[in-house]
């Protein structure tokens, strides 16, 4: 639990170095058709950016408040155009209680559905698009991007967000400077298409780090009765592989560690991972790690599950399927 003051050093310096070359390189390059290049790399600086915002905004970095939100403010609203305020609630709340259907905002059925007992239910635009969300899943991660600018946007109406002029003023600068650099250097097609691949790829990148730490594990409902280590870890998914996944997730590969310890540093969770493993066989809990590219297919194959009822004559869930909640039942 010990801070890594060096590391963090190492790392945000180097982020930032990353960051500014980016845009220095899109100015030098002027209106060219290289910039989709600039644009395929800054959506990935843009990925790792986010990821220390998260770091931010858990604390891994400076134990005390005050500076973690400072730094979490200039990373994230500047940064990025990420509303730290709004982003942090969000993910407090979803720490608290992991695909609970009724807690969790990341499993609200507001586009797609996460159980079948949501598929029976949905209305708008869940039940249309969830009827094909599998299908549509990656797609749809174009425009992640996109959302979480709105969402930040949005949330500055709310009188409750704590300095939200600040956050305003931050993020007004992040679109001013952001757009106005776009626009100015290039010409209005080439914008276009540099936003478009810029924010399309940005999206994708962050919904290819979040998506499979929980998609496809049980849900959970106010009837599942779970201690705090059994809700972390029965609905939660770690990702194995090396160096190149523990940089390219930003350590949330080891989710099961992070929602145990939040405020963990990321380069320890990967050593106290074995610790937790173990533990888990001890006292039979089910502790669940898989390959990148399975943990993707076996989130899609739930997504395909959940919304078996909207491809039904009347959209209910079948009399033997409590378990609409995917992988639920299994693991309890």
């Amino acid at each position: 639990m010990q801070r890594r003051p060096g590391y963090y050093t190492v790392r945000l310096s180097t982020l930032a170095v990353l960051f500014v070359a980016g845009w220095a390189a899109f100015l030098l390059l002027g209106d060219s058709w290289w910039q989709m290049a600039v644009a395929v790399y800054l959506a990935a600086v843009f990925g790792q950016v986010a990821l220390a915002a998260h770091e931010l905004a858990h604390r891994q970095v400076f134990l005390a408040r005050v500076p973690s939100e400072a730094a979490g403010r200039i990373v994230g609203n500047l940064g990025i155009g990420m509303g730290y305020g709004w982003w942090q609630d969000k993910h407090t709340r979803h720490h608290a209680n992991p695909n609970h259907e009724e807690f969790d905002p990341d499993v609200a059925p507001d586009l797609l559905v996460w159980s079948q007992e949501q598929a029976a239910g949905a209305t708008g635009p869940a039940r249309f698009i969830g009827r094909w969300q599998a299908f549509l899943f990656y797609p749809l991660l174009t425009l992640e991007g996109i959302n979480l600018h709105a969402q930040s946007v949005r949330s500055l109406l709310r009188p409750r967000l704590r300095l939200r002029w600040l956050e305003a003023a931050l993020l007004g600068a992040h679109f001013t400077l952001y757009l106005g650099a776009v626009f100015t250097v290039l010409s209005p097609g080439r914008a276009l298409l540099f936003l478009a691949i810029h924010q399309a790829l940005f999206g994708i990148y962050l919904g290819c780090v979040f998506a499979p730490n929980h998609k496809g594990m049980p849900t959970l409902t106010r009837a599942d009765k779970f201690d705090f280590l059994r809700k972390q870890v029965l609905t939660s998914r770690n990702i194995t592989g090396g160096p190149i996944t523990d940089t390219a997730l930003g350590g949330l590969n080891y989710q099961i560690e992070h929602h145990l310890f939040p405020s963990m540093p990321a380069p320890h969770l990967r050593l106290a991972r074995p610790i937790v493993r173990d533990y888990c066989a001890e006292i039979g809990v089910a502790y669940h790690e898989t390959g990148f590219l399975r943990s993707h297919a076996e989130a899609l194959a739930h997504l395909h599950r959940a919304s078996a009822p909207l491809r039904r004559p009347g959209r209910q869930a079948p009399p033997d399927a409590p378990a609409g909640r995917g992988a639920g039942e299994s693991a309890r």
